[in-house]
């Protein structure tokens, strides 16, 4: 944690505008070759700080796993949601990922009032919502939904990895590692794969 630095700014701030139950929203897995694109949504006990949290990048897989286990526990409610392969080939990724965390806010079983995004742009939401950017280093809420959407998508990779050893998507997660994309060349995309986004890679 950062000394003098405020996680909870922005949920206060929504508080002040006499919102009462305000969710976080994150994805995982946009940049990937492979496998589909997870969102989550978060609502956290008002004035929570979760030890240890972060922007789920700068977290260790061990620290983040350890994590989603405390805030899954501590959280008002939590949604996870994707949006599949296919649905990014038919919708473009920008806006299979806004349709995985429209999935994800609509699926808490408390609803929210307001939701915080993470980047620069909004998924179509029946409640007001504002982006923000970098919101996984700035709020609470987005950070913890941040880490349940990597653990959750990290999860279901090394799932695949157990049915295409030869891919070892356990280890690069489906980015286009110098490995991964020897192995698309070897034996070709698995129906994990995002076509629209081999097209440089396998000519």
């Amino acid at each position: 944690m950062e000394n003098n630095f405020d996680w909870l700014e922005y949920e206060k701030s929504a508080i002040e505008k006499g919102y009462k139950s305000i969710c976080g929203v994150d994805e995982a897995g946009r940049g990937p070759l492979a496998g589909p694109v997870c969102a989550a949504a978060v609502i956290l006990p008002y004035d929570t700080i979760i030890e240890g949290v972060n922007d789920s990048k700068k977290l260790s897989e061990k620290k983040r796993e350890a994590l989603f286990d405390v805030i899954t526990a501590k959280a008002v409610a939590y949604s996870i949601a994707f949006a599949t392969v296919e649905e990014i080939e038919e919708y473009n990724i920008l806006n299979a990922t806004m349709l995985a965390m429209k999935r994800a806010v609509e699926g808490l079983e408390v609803k929210a009032d307001y939701a915080m995004i993470d980047g620069n742009r909004l998924p179509q939401l029946d409640i007001p919502s504002e982006y923000i950017i970098k919101g996984d280093a700035k709020s609470m809420s987005i950070a913890s939904a941040s880490i349940l959407a990597k653990v959750t998508r990290d999860r279901l990779l090394y799932k695949y990895a157990e049915e295409y050893p030869e891919y070892m998507f356990d280890k690069h997660k489906g980015y286009g590692t110098k490995a991964h994309i020897e192995a698309l060349k070897k034996y070709g995309p698995t129906p994990f794969h995002r076509k629209s986004f081999l097209k440089k890679i396998l000519k």
